[in-house]
């Protein structure tokens, strides 16, 4: 039935009927599967796309976790208000209040869950819009999220869990009572029909979706976008033909720094502003507080009217965020021997430039901007050659709004009653972020919620067992 990718005694088969059914094999999807799993329950997972990770396989900057063993350990002094109150901030104060706490409260747990199953995120970085080191990632410093994926499928396999790729879930089934029962699913064979006690939607946003965009967000019809293919707001639609809620669709973030002068759009990730790197206009100026919301930063950007701006770094912060060694595998990264030689590689004003970093540099010293009031990212000055700049321009990013959920991840009608047998977690639902995600909190949202997704599936199940 499709093309297959892990089934259980090497049967490639789908099965007619499962404990929990799960639409998407991004990070809530695959963490919901293996939670559930290990508490008893037959599951399955269902990918419409060829490969597996979903957008998930683009994070590149961490995890966000407060009062966590890691931080302790780099003796850094944390606690779940700072975390929960520069969350709400950041989110405009539109968070839903009660997903937030539960998010903030079970972020460390979460660590300590990927670190139970050998993926260990044990180096630490920072985001914009928080005033702590709260982004764990890998001790290599590499992306965050194709390490969590690998991880995540490294388990899959080891406990037999059936994922079908090239399996694309066209329709919510549901009994007399609206409770879902199962998917309708259509695969290189033809379509059939699985029954399930419990229903997962891990399907992602809509990053991807020209149509949804123009919708929701019309003046963001035209700008490019950071996210797979696939994101187009498959499980939005299945969720709202049974009536389900959605909110806050209108929020969608734009990213700040996105390298979009090819046809592929890369995403550059945050943490390189979080280890030192700085922005710079045509005329070799900083002109924002680099690790301000992305909501803020992306505006400050376009509001230049330059056709994006510059990211600018040395080596010392490019040994810091290993990712700079894919962007310049891929032809992202402009070079100079010195200041000057950059200057002229990416045609900005010498003289202003050399003055712009001397003066970032005292700030960073003197931990004191006081050009830009930034206080985060300022462990390392911009000093030691070759000296590096990667040209960006903000791009849609991520989607704040979706289906909405309790904290119990069970989805809402649109009478903001419970609907029986479906769980939504990961990009798909909405209310966590408010009106802008902070770096660092998508893949602790995808662990998180993943997790009490296959908790409460399994709960729910074991009463008709």
């Amino acid at each position: 039935m499709g093309k297959f990718v892990f089934s259980p005694n090497g049967s490639a088969e789908i099965k007619d009927h499962y404990d929990a059914v799960i639409v998407g094999a991004g990070g809530a999807g695959l963490t919901a599967a293996i939670q559930a799993k290990e508490l008893g329950l037959n599951v399955a997972v269902f990918e419409k796309n060829a490969d597996l990770g979903g957008n998930t396989n683009r994070a590149s900057s961490g995890m966000n976790a407060s009062e966590s063993l890691v931080q302790l350990n780099e003796g850094i002094i944390d606690n779940k208000e700072d975390f929960y109150q520069e969350t709400l901030k950041g989110g405009g104060r539109l968070n839903d209040r009660d997903l937030l706490r539960y998010f903030v409260d079970h972020s460390a747990v979460a660590i300590d869950w990927l670190m139970n199953h050998g993926i260990e995120l044990t180096n630490l970085t920072i985001t914009g819009g928080m005033s702590k080191k709260r982004a764990h990632r890998p001790a290599s410093m590499a992306p965050v999220g194709s390490y969590l994926v690998t991880g995540d499928l490294k388990q899959i396999q080891e406990k037999n869990i059936s994922v079908f790729n090239n399996s694309r879930v066209i329709k919510l089934l549901q009994d007399k009572d609206k409770r879902v029962v199962g998917i309708e699913v259509e695969t290189d064979s033809g379509t059939k029909k699985v029954q399930a006690t419990a229903t997962l939607l891990a399907s992602g946003g809509f990053g991807s979706s020209k149509d949804l965009i123009q919708k929701y967000r019309p003046d963001l019809a035209n700008y490019k976008t950071t996210n797979q293919p696939g994101a187009t707001g498959d499980g939005l639609m299945l969720a709202t033909e049974i009536d389900a809620q959605l909110e806050q669709m209108e929020f969608i973030q734009v990213h700040p720094t996105a390298q979009t002068d090819t046809d592929h759009v890369y995403l550059i990730g945050e943490g390189l502003r979080g280890e030192g790197a700085i922005l710079v206009n045509k005329s070799g100026q900083r002109f924002v507080n680099e690790l301000d919301t992305r909501k803020i930063v992306s505006d400050a950007i376009t509001k230049l009217n330059e056709d994006g701006a510059y990211l600018l770094f040395d080596q010392t912060i490019r040994n810091n965020f290993t990712a700079v060694e894919f962007y310049d595998h891929v032809g992202l990264v402009n070079q100079g021997s010195s200041i000057e030689k950059l200057a002229e590689n990416i045609g900005v004003n010498s003289d202003n430039l050399k003055k712009t970093i001397a003066k970032w540099n005292e700030a960073v010293k003197n931990k004191d901007d006081s050009e830009y009031q930034r206080t985060t990212g300022m462990d390392r000055t911009i000093e030691q050659g070759p000296f590096f700049a990667i040209h960006i321009n903000p791009a849609i990013h991520y989607t704040m709004g979706g289906i909405h959920i309790t904290p119990k991840t069970e989805v809402l009608d649109s009478d903001g009653n419970v609907i029986p047998g479906l769980y939504a977690a990961g990009e798909v639902s909405g209310g966590l972020h408010g009106n802008n995600r902070i770096g660092g909190n998508s893949i602790a949202e995808t662990v998180v919620f993943g997790r009490q997704a296959g908790i409460q599936m399994t709960e729910y199940t074991r009463q008709f067992k």
